[in-house]
């Protein structure tokens, strides 16, 4: 099991709106060789964080099988950031596209990059509600805690499922 968490908050390259880059993004994914498609969460919004002013973020989660080295994963999804506009400047700036390799068949894994599990994943809920869908039964390979307890230990963060807001749809 192959858990990537997908999202965005600013429009990318081509003027596509965060919820559109989300979703080609998902696409580019499934298209990775030796990668096969399982599940795919609903999209949400929420808030940066840490809080700022950005705007908000479409988060998702999509859930992958097959047999492929972390390394290349993680070489695969920043061609495809990049192919989306992504720019790599401060920590936790706004961008066009965030993908991010949460779990990898509960790999533990400190060196070299990809660190797995995500180091910070049990603390966002744009991460854990997500992945709750497409992966209910998912136990956090170091903390050994289940995603619904993880997500009900977290401090209030906001996150809703995801409805377009007048204009972001071309009306």
């Amino acid at each position: 099991m192959i858990l990537i968490a997908i999202g965005a908050n600013l429009p990318d390259k081509t003027g596509n709106t965060p919820l559109e880059t989300c979703e080609a993004a998902a696409a580019a994914i499934c298209a990775i060789p030796g990668l096969g498609f399982v599940a795919q969460s609903p999209w949400y919004r929420s808030r940066a964080i840490p809080v700022s002013s950005q705007p908000d973020y479409c988060n998702g989660m999509i859930r992958m099988t097959g047999a492929i080295d972390p390394a290349l994963l993680l070489r695969h999804l920043q061609e495809i950031e990049t192919r989306f506009g992504r720019e790599r400047s401060v920590p936790n700036a706004a961008r066009t596209l965030d993908l991010d390799i949460i779990d990898m068949a509960g790999m533990i894994r400190a060196t070299p990059d990809p660190v797995l599990p995500h180091p910070r994943a049990h603390l966002r809920a744009f991460v854990l509600r997500p992945l709750l869908d497409v992966s209910p039964a998912w136990r956090h390979p170091v903390l050994r805690q289940n995603v619904t307890t993880l997500l009900a230990e977290l401090p209030p963060q906001d996150i809703e499922p995801w409805h377009d807001e007048p204009g972001e749809n071309g009306d």
